[in-house]
């Protein structure tokens, strides 16, 4: 079946690109254009484009043929690109519907086809959505370098090497009486304890792909009225939260997503910490305490002039690498007392004063170093999905077990090696994986 779809974003626009792919590409190319032969491959011919039946001219546009194997799907591929408005879009479509055996793509369907096809390991599919969801330069240079082949060649690579040592306990058990080299075990073994400390210390990631590619969790906790959504409305260059001397005015939390040095951030206003009888308030402070433990960065805020005095419940949230912002600056009567206490505190400490506006952007300086450390792309290709992440885990579980069994039995042995393997084949589609096709291919729009 060829399947068609708008391939370029809904709407108005200059060029919209409308793709096919299958084996009636070619043959609907040359009845919707009227050209005599199919073009060559990857050059644009400008032809006029006319409905099948009435002969109605739809535009003037280009027509590009690209021919299997040599194309996105690896089967034959055509692209209409012509102009953006809704009418000329919607009249070419509908002369495709008119075609027997061509129907609308499904969401994903042209990367399933080229994954069927041979074209691209899941890793690579996976990256390609990342990459039309990128919204931040980190973003897309790793969905880029995933795309590229880097972590599937990664994972491809530990899994040959696990074969590799495989094959000879599969060699030992069919082949007893042939010359096998003796106690292939003993040769086996410092492959596999090698290729287990890869794959561990490349979990050991701190999650660092995945925060790249969901974004950094930064939740802002303090005392009522200390200034946290003067902080977050001054992050987010607007008004995003009410400001209110009145105690307790922000009750649940909220979230604005930023792009911080192009990292992707998620600033987290929660309500103010104290004691309260309210049960309304009591709930927003269990919420922003959810939120504090599952946060990568934490913003402590209290009263400069109270420094270091700070209320037990926000004193519970601080930790060796939380940042501690020192409000209302312009209050402080003795700042030379300040500090020395700052010094003798140490520790990320900045203080400021949102009022008008004194140390924010020492503060700013000191955030991006914070997100940068946590997210910079490391030279090895990083991990970006829970799926990966387990299927790895369940790697190592096999290879520790084949490391960790005494019994010499070589068929429990291979089929430790080979379990560990299957589980790293599951990552890029080297195994039977029709139970996450599916949900992977549901990530993309329609058209791609």
């Amino acid at each position: 079946m060829t399947i068609y779809a708008l391939s370029s974003g809904k709407g108005r626009a200059g060029v919209a690109v409308i793709r096919l792919s299958g084996e009636k590409a070619g043959e609907v190319l040359l009845q919707l254009s009227g050209l005599s032969r199919r073009p060559v491959p990857r050059e644009a011919k400008l032809t006029w484009f006319r409905d099948p039946e009435t002969s109605v001219r739809l535009d003037h546009g280009l027509a590009l043929y690209f021919s299997a194997p040599n194309s996105f799907t690896g089967e034959d591929v055509v692209e209409f690109h012509i102009h953006g408005g809704r009418a000329v879009v919607a009249g070419l479509l509908e002369a495709l519907s008119k075609f027997t055996g061509v129907r609308p793509a499904e969401p994903g369907e042209f990367t399933r086809r080229a994954f069927d096809n041979g074209k691209m390991d899941l890793t690579a599919t996976e990256a390609l959505a990342d990459l039309l969801n990128a919204e931040t330069e980190a973003q897309r240079r790793q969905a880029l370098r995933q795309m590229d082949g880097q972590l599937g060649e990664l994972y491809d690579g530990w899994r040959r090497e696990i074969i590799s040592a495989m094959a000879y306990l599969e060699a030992d058990i069919d082949f007893a009486d042939e010359e096998i080299p003796e106690d292939v075990t003993a040769r086996v073994r410092p492959i596999i304890e090698k290729l287990h400390v890869k794959i561990t210390d490349h979990l050991a990631d701190g999650h660092r792909g995945e925060r790249i590619r969901d974004g950094l969790q930064v939740v802002i906790l303090g005392q009522p009225n200390i200034g946290k959504s003067s902080l977050m409305n001054y992050l987010s260059r607007r008004e995003v939260a009410i400001v209110s001397d009145i105690e307790g005015t922000t009750r649940d939390v909220l979230e604005v997503h930023l792009d911080i040095q192009g990292f992707p951030v998620t600033i987290i206003d929660t309500a103010g910490l104290r004691e309260s009888g309210d049960v309304i308030e009591a709930e927003g402070m269990r919420r922003a305490r959810a939120r504090a433990e599952q946060a990568d960065v934490r913003i402590v805020m209290t009263e400069a002039s109270a420094w270091p005095e700070i209320g037990t419940e926000t004193s519970a949230m601080i930790d060796d690498e939380t940042i501690i912002i020192l409000n209302k600056m312009d209050l402080v009567p003795d700042r030379e007392e300040l500090a020395r206490r700052i010094k003798a505190a140490g520790g990320n400490i900045y203080p400021v004063s949102l009022k008008n506006g004194e140390g924010l952007d020492q503060f700013m300086r000191g955030l991006e170093q914070t997100v940068a450390g946590k997210m910079d792309l490391a030279e090895a290709p990083s991990l970006t999905r829970t799926r990966h992440r387990q299927a790895l885990k369940d790697s190592v579980d096999h290879l520790e077990r084949f490391l960790t069994n005494r019994t010499g039995e070589l068929e429990l042995l291979a089929e430790d090696l080979r379990l560990a393997a299957r589980a790293l084949g599951r990552i890029t589609g080297a195994v039977d994986v029709e139970d996450i096709l599916d949900v992977v291919f549901s990530e993309f729009c329609i058209g791609k």
